[in-house]
């Protein structure tokens, strides 16, 4: 029997490294892990590696861990390179096989700004810029409901409403989201005492404890190392106490080339590799077996501003490596893809997002964010930019596919070319796919009879819009209410 399950598309993975490169960064890593080790800033995690044999060196205000080989050989060993990303609709949740290239793609970061398009008469668009917000949330959880080619969602707006605080951000940017889309829902943990309700909350909606840790409809994202090679006190904390509910999590590390890691491609991978393997260690040193996906994020660092950078070409080369080092390891990858520097829909936006949307699915990552609406980097959402986003991944996912020749069909080929050399027209147009069998691009998705793609991609976003919300039963969102503190009546307002 197949597990139901959002389909992606399966990818004949491009391998940039070859076999004896892959092995060279593996050893790099491990020795880099030893030697210099990594700066801990977390007590809790310094114990749990020196537990485990690592050798622990004081620092004064915090400590150097030097993580052996032999442990990095354990925890890959407990490592699951199966895991499942549930979701309210069971039938949309995410199969992640490391050794099957299924890529999907996802929405991602936590904008401060929603950039609102309206158009004037003569269909001239304006550009205001807008604080994130509970409602905007809501909205692109509900945009992102209706966007055929995304796959999970990932909070892609930061509330900021007056009533948020520390105490009630998490709950209520998890709920905004859940109540607002049927697909997987991922965030961050700002606040740890956030944690079991959140939990809570993920069980409610799953339909109890043993539904939610079959379909764990909610997971988390830790960005437990900043990079160069330093482990973060409140985010291993907070990895710590995820690991020990066995809730799936991302491993994420984001070194900047030329800043925060080395700008060359080899020194990169090592660097981001050493630090990948650490903060997976720290995961199954605390819960053997605990899902968690590799989350490999290295960006370039624009020579100018200092300021990352996702249109570089080599960030193609740092990503495609990543997603091998992961299936090297049997870890499901979570990468990156579909970020423009510019900060309005336009073509640079266009060109910067596609040069990776094209490039990084091909190394077979399996779950791929930042995908949809981001500009400005990831400091900027826009509804209109995650449309087009949305038609522009439909066509590369089509692009994706792999050939389907085969000795099985050669014999219908044959009969099809002698069947129209028979005919007066000598055209293939009766023999296009039919839409149930496999689709067929026709013309641009968003061609508007002006040609303007932004003002087509307005209308759709309106359209969806109007559309009724997906929102979670009543029942639901009672029992929610009633059990988890904190929750604002405009989070759960239909």
């Amino acid at each position: 029997m197949i597990d139901k399950q959002r389909e992606g598309v399966l990818v004949k993975p491009h391998c940039r490294l070859t076999a004896d490169q892959v092995r060279l960064i593996d050893e790099l890593s491990r020795k880099i892990l030893e030697d210099p080790g990594l700066l801990c800033y977390n007590e809790k995690a310094a114990e749990i590696f020196k537990e485990a044999g690592a050798k622990i060196e004081d620092e004064g205000q915090c400590v150097r861990v030097r993580i052996p080989s032999n442990i990095i050989d354990n925890v890959l060993e407990t490592a699951a390179s199966r895991i499942v990303l549930g979701a309210r609709d069971p039938d949309k949740r995410l199969i992640l096989d490391a050794y099957e290239s299924r890529v999907r793609f996802g929405s991602g970061s936590e904008t401060n700004v929603w950039l609102n398009v309206t158009f004037n008469d003569e269909k001239s668009p304006n550009f205001i810029r807008k604080d994130g917000s509970i409602e905007r949330l809501r909205k692109a959880a509900h945009l992102c409901e209706n966007l055929e080619h995304l796959d999970f969602f990932i909070r892609c707006v930061n509330i900021r409403d007056e009533e948020i605080t520390d105490k009630n951000k998490d709950v209520n940017k998890f709920l905004a989201s859940l109540n607002n889309i049927s697909k997987h829902v991922q965030a961050g943990l700002t606040s740890l005492a956030a944690l079991d309700d959140i939990i809570n909350m993920g069980q409610i909606i799953a339909g109890g404890k043993g539904a939610f840790e079959k379909n764990p409809v909610l997971s988390f994202i830790t960005c437990v190392i900043k990079s160069p090679l330093q482990i973060v006190d409140d985010t291993a904390a907070k990895l710590i106490e995820i690991s020990k509910r066995r809730v799936p999590v991302v491993i994420s590390s984001c070194p900047m080339g030329g800043a925060t890691g080395p700008f060359d491609e080899f020194g990169m991978v090592t660097l981001i590799n050493a630090e990948l393997l650490a903060g997976v260690a720290l995961n199954q040193l605390v819960a053997p077996g605990a899902p968690v996906l590799y989350g490999a994020v290295p960006v370039r660092t624009r020579l100018d501003n200092l300021n990352d950078m996702y249109g570089a070409p080599e960030f193609n080369h740092y990503n495609l490596d990543c997603a091998q080092m992961a299936r090297f390891y049997g870890i499901p990858c979570y990468s990156t893809a579909g970020v423009g520097d510019a900060d309005r829909p336009g073509i640079q936006a266009t060109v910067e997002k596609l040069l990776t949307l094209i490039n990084v699915p091909q190394g077979g990552a399996q779950y791929i964010h930042y995908a949809f609406g981001l500009l400005e980097r990831t400091n900027m959402f826009c509804p209109e930019q995650a449309v087009m986003d949305n038609e522009h991944i439909g066509i590369i996912k089509r692009m994706l596919v792999d050939t389907n020749v085969s000795e099985e069909r050669s014999a219908g080929v044959l009969e099809m070319i002698r069947e129209v050399m028979k005919t007066d027209h000598k055209t293939f147009m009766y023999h296009l796919p039919l839409p149930t069998r496999e689709p067929v691009y026709a013309h641009y998705p968003l061609e508007d009879k002006e040609g303007d793609a932004l003002y087509a991609a307005h209308q759709r976003y309106r359209e969806i819009m109007d559309m009724p919300r997906n929102n979670l039963p009543r029942e639901i969102l009672n029992e929610i209410t009633a059990k988890i503190p904190n929750i604002l009546t405009k989070t759960v307002t239909a």
